[in-house]
């Protein structure tokens, strides 16, 4: 490669990434490596957001907000979400 390009060029593989039912994706838990899908994670809702964990080792794998205005999600305990065509 020779140059770069911004962020606007990957706007619709992104799109057709997120563009999916989140439950069904597998993900792998950084604390144990465990690889499983969304939907048998363990989540905890209150106030503002929810916080979602692994069901084998406690580990928060993901971290959403929603304020009305704005929303955030921090996947910093998935190491990668695999989506089955």
């Amino acid at each position: 490669m020779t140059g770069h390009v911004d962020g606007n060029a990957i706007a619709g593989p992104l799109a057709d990434f997120f563009s999916f039912d989140i439950t069904t994706a597998s993900g792998r838990c950084k604390g144990c490596g465990t690889v499983q899908e969304f939907a048998r994670t363990m989540v905890y809702v209150s106030g503002a957001g929810s916080v979602v964990r692994c069901p084998h080792c406690d580990n928060v794998l993901a971290v959403l907000v929603d304020t009305g205005e704005r929303a955030w999600i921090d996947l910093g305990g998935v190491s990668s979400i695999e989506v089955r065509r």
